[in-house]
Parts: structure tokens; C-alpha cells; sequence
């Protein structure tokens, strides 16, 4: 076995096993540490702004990744889509996204360093996960900027891409990821190596997003507030933020009650 066929071939059939099998062992094993370990009760102010940052650039850059990864070239040349319109789009979005999640992720892990209380809720596969995760962004805005914004730039969906989608149809060339540039080779190796930690990670929270709520109905609570009137307590029900109405309390109110009854 070439060290090709090692890293283009195996590597990725390894790593996609570990983040199934990984995630049926951690829900049968650990079903309640299937949470991200919320620590906004500890510290809010930097969470307030780093956390919308990583999590907004991150589907931006998953975004992209599917863009360029899973729609064939030929997609985009059938919409009129130029090579030069696609490169300007990829890495104006790509950069921005980028820095989001550098920037976000710096304040998330500034946070945890800082904060003795937040520091003691990261586990050590978390701290690893913060490692690998950090390289492969580096690596990302290394591909965007060095190579395709100040360098001679590099269409990957030529070779990278094709190589990506043959794993999917159980047919990857190797051959296409061994003639890419080593900044590409390392991003996509590092990405694997992520995949496979993500199970044993707080990351499985992903999987747990609320999207029901967006189509749950609404909770009615109701409420009592003063109101101040004679003849009645001093408390009135409120329903749906709309007043129904004191409570009556007086006595020839509650003979007409009794005569109902």
C-alpha cells in the first residue's frame, strides 16, 4: 500500500466509519453527555459575541464547502457561471467566512483560558478537538487567501472535488489528491482527522439542534398583576398578554354563585 492509496483511500473510509459507529456508541453509552455543556451561567459577555460569530461563520464556510466540493463544475458552466465569476465568489465568501470563524473561535477559546470556571468544564477531547479544529481553519484561509487571493491561485474543483465525491461512489483516485498543492493535502487530511474525533466531542450537540421549535405551538402563560380596584382582590388574570378580567370577590357576588350551584 502506497502512502497515496494511505492517506486518499483509506484515511477517509476510517474516519467516516469512526463518526457513524462513534455516534450510535455515544448515544447508547452517554446519552446524557449528548449536550454541548452550556457554560453561559458562568460567563456571557464574550460568549455574547463569539459564539454568533463561530457559529454563523462556520455554516458559511459548510455552505461553501458543499458549493464547491459536491456540485460538479459542469453545474455552474450550464447557469453561465465563468470560472472567473465562480473564483471571485469563492474567495470573497471564503475569506469572510473565515475570519468570522477565526475571530469567533478566538474569543470562545480566549474565554475558556481565562475563565477559571469555564476552563474547568473543557474536557480533554474538547481541548484536542480546539487543536485539530484550529488547523484545519488555518489551513482553510491558507488555501483562500495564500493561494487564491495573493497567490497564482488554484482550481480544486478540477481535482479535489472529483476526488471528494469519488468516495461517495466507492471509486476514489488518489491519484488527483497526490497532484494537488501540499497546502490542499494537509487541509484535507486534518479535516478527516477531525471527522473522526467529532463523535467523542461536544460537537454531537450539532445533531440535537431544536428545529422542531420553529413549527411548535405557542406556550400560553398566564400571569397576575395588580389592578388596584375596589371591591375586588387586588390581582386580575392575564392571558396571551391580554387582560380577562379581576377576580370578583364580592359578597353578593358570591351568593349568586351559590344560588347557580
Amino acid at each position: 500500500m502506497t502512502a497515496d492509496i494511505a492517506l486518499w483511500v483509506v484515511l477517509p473510509y476510517i474516519a467516516l466509519t469512526i463518526f457513524v459507529v462513534g455516534h450510535v456508541w455515544r448515544w447508547r453509552a452517554d446519552q446524557f453527555g449528548w449536550t454541548t455543556r452550556t457554560t453561559q451561567i458562568l460567563e456571557n459577555r464574550w460568549l455574547r459575541l463569539g459564539s454568533p460569530l463561530f457559529h454563523l461563520g462556520a455554516l458559511a464556510a459548510i455552505g461553501g464547502h458543499i458549493m464547491g466540493l459536491l456540485i460538479p463544475k459542469a453545474w455552474f458552466e450550464a447557469v453561465r457561471i465563468s470560472d472567473h465569476l465562480y473564483h471571485i465568489i469563492a474567495v470573497g465568501a471564503g475569506t469572510v467566512a473565515g475570519l468570522m470563524v477565526m475571530v469567533g473561535m478566538g474569543l470562545l477559546i480566549a474565554r475558556r483560558v481565562v475563565n477559571g470556571r469555564v476552563r474547568r468544564t473543557t474536557t480533554r477531547m474538547d481541548k484536542v478537538m480546539y487543536l485539530v479544529f484550529a488547523v484545519v481553519v488555518i489551513l482553510g484561509m491558507a488555501e483562500t487567501v495564500g493561494v487564491n487571493l495573493f497567490g497564482a491561485g488554484y482550481d480544486y474543483r478540477d481535482t479535489v472535488a472529483v476526488w471528494f465525491r469519488g468516495i461517495f461512489y466507492l471509486q476514489p483516485d488518489s491519484t488527483l489528491m497526490a497532484g494537488a498543492p501540499l497546502v490542499y493535502q494537509l487541509h484535507a487530511s486534518s479535516a478527516w482527522v477531525f471527522i473522526a474525533l467529532w463523535p467523542f466531542t461536544r460537537l454531537v450537540h450539532v445533531w440535537s439542534a431544536p428545529i422542531a421549535y420553529l413549527w411548535r405551538p405557542y406556550v400560553v402563560y398566564r400571569r397576575r398583576v395588580d389592578t388596584g380596584q375596589p371591591g375586588t382582590v387586588t390581582r386580575t388574570f392575564r392571558r396571551a398578554g391580554r387582560a380577562v378580567g379581576p377576580v370578583p370577590t364580592h359578597p353578593a357576588w358570591q351568593t349568586l354563585r351559590l344560588r347557580r350551584k
